[in-house]
């Protein structure tokens, strides 16, 4: 058997110690949202931390990718899309397990003083960020040394101008509106990462009106290599219109066995011609074989009760190629992008 030395092996284990890759996990907090990055240079970037309580469940699986895949203790950033349960509240128990540099959010939570749930989530987040918070607009970036971060969405607001000029978009023939998403749902920050030829796109759960407004009348993003599903795969997101002007390459859903992953957004993700494969963290146990991918594009196949948290990973090499591994199965599949 041959034998690698030493020094090879911590090579071959941590490339992003040496500038080889971008990463991107989509760590399973069953349902809610916690999506890391981390940058060709080391930097740590986490995209919602899970829901709160359930014995620290989500903020500890989140330490362990950090700390067991990644060799890191600390975040360099933490962005907050919107101030739901399952996207905020496990921050306060992560920010007393790590430590976290800078808090990024899309402003002050506009569902203050609709309950008392809503109250203390909000404040659970202003005593963990502190003065360490930082608002975002649609058109900053996030100071990176080498990766261009582009913050596209926030506040129900979006980029001024679209990244790539296409004229009319076809797409908007057929949209159909739904009524106003007044909550933080619609207020969700949504951001744009390149690397060479690839582009992913993360518009947290944005809502269905609003993911019309950024592709009607003119598309804001262009074709999108790697597109995180919006609100889990929610019926209320998922808007055709949306997904038909992205055209995305690969798809990654974070929903639950019994949160997201409806069939009807199921249905028009299948329906772009464009879309070569739909990665899920979880399998949708309600909905059948015809509404989910096949097993070796699901992390968890079961229910939350006993489930083993698997993820999933896209490495991204400076010239845009990108592999997205399973770790359930250790299943990989390389991509070229557009």
């Amino acid at each position: 058997m041959l034998r690698l030395p030493a020094v090879l092996l911590v090579l071959l284990a941590c490339p992003l110690l040496f500038g080889e890759a971008l990463e991107i996990y989509w760590i399973d907090v069953e349902g809610g949202a916690a999506t890391l990055i981390v940058t060709p240079d080391g930097e740590t970037v986490l995209m919602d931390a899970g829901w709160p309580g359930l014995d620290d469940r989500d903020p500890l699986r989140i330490v362990r990718v950090l700390e067991q895949e990644i060799g890191k203790t600390e975040l360099d950033y933490f962005i907050v899309s919107h101030f739901h349960r399952d996207h905020v509240g496990g921050v306060a128990a992560l920010a007393s397990m790590i430590p976290i540099h800078r808090f990024v959010d899309h402003g002050d939570s506009v569902e203050v003083g609709w309950n008392e749930r809503a109250d203390a989530l909000w404040a659970s987040y202003v005593e963990a960020a502190g003065d360490r918070r930082m608002q975002v607009r649609p058109g900053d970036r996030l100071p990176l040394k080498n990766t261009d971060f582009l913050f596209v969405a926030a506040r129900s607001r979006f980029l001024d101008s679209p990244l790539v000029e296409q004229g009319p978009n076809p797409a908007c023939r057929d949209a159909v509106s739904r009524p106003e998403d007044k909550g933080e749902n619609g207020k969700s920050v949504g951001f744009l990462i390149r690397v060479g030829q690839f582009e992913f796109l993360d518009l947290g759960d944005l809502s269905w009106n609003y993911e019309i407004e950024t592709a009607c009348p003119a598309n804001l993003f262009g074709e999108i290599d790697l597109y995180q599903v919006t609100h889990h795969g929610m019926h209320t997101s998922g808007a055709p219109a949306h997904i038909e002007s992205i055209r995305p390459l690969v798809a990654v859903m974070n929903n639950g066995p019994r949160k997201g992953g409806s069939p009807a957004t199921y249905q028009a993700l299948a329906n772009s011609a464009s879309l070569q494969d739909l990665w899920q963290v979880h399998r949708a146990v309600q909905s059948g074989p015809e509404h989910n991918p096949s097993a070796e594009f699901i992390a968890n196949l079961g229910e939350t009760e006993g489930c083993d948290a698997h993820w999933i990973r896209a490495t991204v090499e400076p010239d845009g190629r990108f592999t997205v591994t399973n770790s359930r199965l250790g299943f990989s599949k390389d991509y070229t992008p557009r």
